[in-house]
């Protein structure tokens, strides 16, 4: 199929309408209101629902509701917005309800500024809400991959019954690339049993909550909700890997921040070092045996992590190679943006500590 020139936030509405999507809740924040204006003319063309809430904590909640009656419902938000939605998300998970949710990142912390960041990733991976919980969370590096995933996102999110989240960035969200919409197979329905949808023919009525007062009952929950983690550890993970095999440095890096690290492997090439790109594109579950059994090459002698904050995915590199090899961290924040040049000072500077 010929492809066409799209803006990021438009790609990515149209992609979840071209995968479902039904009803969207939202509340404008740059730099994603795109999303929200585009759903707002589409939605209804696509036979959907498209919800201005007067806030993020109504959008998630409408979200909420919209899922538990057995609708493919999604929400969209920015660093701030997403700090205000995530009450509603752990009721998601404890609801077991299906739900995507796009995080279109920023600098922070605070109000901070308009500009790309990467400094939510513990807020995604770590703590989705208060309690035992966990998020899919997918983070693509372009355009082609934001629309490819927005399926997966809610094939995820039905087939777990779990809020998935896509980790973007301001410039996945304003930049414009061509991308290819790809013939996919029609989504077959989901059979929904749970969905509060009215009565059966029994007359028995369906109750969504995620309310257990039962601290045993609570704890037997909890367990099979880490059970069902468990399988998306061992079946869901996803990597690329460019350039890896006999690197002498393995670059970690995602999102955006990915394509720059790429770029920086290539001028580190035409130097003579042997640079690898290791992204991870599920940052939960984190593809902590890939990136193990590449860091274990002989040739390897560190793994350098890059991202746009101070800091964070490098923990999960860190704890991935449990002291195997050595891991450096380069990143810029606040709104900056890692430039080719620097990361590959950076890794040279790497590279000479540990020789």
């Amino acid at each position: 199929m010929p492809k066409e020139l799209w803006k990021g936030n438009e790609a990515i509405a149209e992609a979840a309408i071209r995968a479902g999507c039904r009803a969207y809740f939202g509340y404008p924040i740059t730099p994603q209101n795109e999303i929200p204006e585009y759903m707002s003319r589409r939605m209804p063309e696509a036979g959907g629902v498209f919800v201005q809430a007067e806030s993020e904590i109504a959008a998630i909640n409408m979200v909420y509701g919209a899922s538990a009656a057995g609708t493919l419902a999604m929400t969209s938000s920015s660093s701030p917005g997403i700090s205000l939605k995530q009450e509603g998300i752990s009721y998601l998970v404890g609801a077991e309800l299906p739900a995507v949710i796009l995080n279109m990142m920023r600098g922070g912390p605070g109000l901070g500024t308009i500009q790309p960041g990467q400094a939510d990733y513990f807020q995604a991976t770590r703590a989705p809400g208060h309690g035992d919980g966990r998020m899919v969370v997918l983070a693509p590096a372009g355009i082609q991959e934001a629309v490819d995933l927005m399926q997966d996102s809610f094939d995820l999110a039905d087939r777990y019954r779990n809020p998935v989240m896509m980790l973007a960035d301001g410039m996945i969200g304003q930049m414009m690339e061509p991308i290819e919409w790809k013939e996919t197979e029609p989504r077959p329905p989901v059979e929904k049993p749970w969905a509060a949808d009215g009565r059966d023919g029994d007359g028995k009525t369906h109750f969504v909550t995620s309310l257990r007062l039962q601290s045993e009952k609570n704890e037997r929950f909890v367990q099979s909700l880490f059970e069902k983690y468990a399988a998306i550890e061992r079946d869901e993970v996803r990597y690329e890997a460019v350039g890896c095999e006999n690197a002498d440095l393995l670059i970690a890096a995602f999102g955006t921040t990915a394509r720059i690290a790429l770029s920086a492997a290539r001028r580190l090439e035409k130097e003579g070092v042997r640079a690898g790109l290791f992204r991870p594109i599920t940052l939960w579950p984190f593809p902590s045996r890939a990136l193990r059994e590449l860091a274990g090459q002989k040739s390897v002698k560190a793994v350098m992590t890059v991202e746009m904050s101070m800091g964070q995915m490098v923990q999960d590199v860190r704890l991935a190679l449990e002291g195997m090899k050595p891991v450096t961290f380069y990143g810029r924040t606040g709104g900056m943006v890692p430039e080719p040049a620097h990361i590959a000072e950076a890794a040279k500077k790497t590279l000479s500590e540990v020789k």
